[in-house]
């Protein structure tokens, strides 16, 4: 049996979305050999109560964007959503809207340890299942010089905390993780791969 056939058996009888367009997650859940297809629908409210820290942000919003899915999800779908936020002593770092922002975020993440926290919901007609995935990331003092190189050649607007750990920032900032590197780059896969064999 080879390792694609091993992993399909986890989602047996299910047609498997991957509900994100972050090209990171797509690569990951790739690698465990699963098909699947990408389906995104636009507008989803990610707000949260400002009651809320740590692990229950994201796990409410992947929960949120869940919602939303399952009403038109159909019998044999089973659907995946993610969130990850970038958590520095109990601030969350969303998405920078532009250059400036940041360029702050940066600056505010260099030279100690962050909290990179993905929240991942399981969802099929019947049954549904949760849970987060925390990573502490170790960040070198950085240059005002090395922040704006990086974000003017990579551009990372798209990215909580405004950085991938996959790029420039990450060789020369990331001093060491506790926890899964894969978790930083937006999905948890081997506590994905755990929930799917016991789901």
């Amino acid at each position: 049996m080879d390792a694609q056939q091993h992993s399909l058996r986890l989602v047996e009888g299910y047609r498997v979305i991957l509900a994100s367009n972050s090209p990171r997650r797509k690569e990951l859940l790739d690698g465990l050999g699963i098909d699947f297809e990408v389906r995104t629908l636009q507008g989803i409210d990610e707000s949260y109560p400002d009651t809320l820290q740590g692990e229950e942000i994201p796990m409410y919003i992947s929960g949120k964007k869940a919602e939303v899915y399952q009403r038109t999800m159909a019998d044999n779908e089973m659907i995946i959503t993610a969130d990850t936020i970038v958590y520095d002593n109990g601030q969350v770092l969303g998405k920078p809207k532009d250059k400036e922002e940041a360029i702050q975020m940066l600056r505010q993440l260099s030279g100690h340890a962050h909290e990179v926290i993905t929240g991942v919901s399981i969802v099929t007609k019947g049954k549904t299942a949760q849970f987060a995935s925390t990573s502490k990331v170790f960040f070198a003092p950085l240059t005002d010089e090395e922040i704006t190189y990086y974000v003017d050649n990579y551009r990372p607007f798209d990215k909580a905390g405004a950085y991938g750990i996959q790029e420039w920032i990450g060789y020369v900032a990331v001093t060491r993780i506790e926890g899964s590197y894969f978790n930083v780059m937006g999905l948890p896969i081997q506590r994905l791969y755990t929930e799917l064999k016991s789901f």
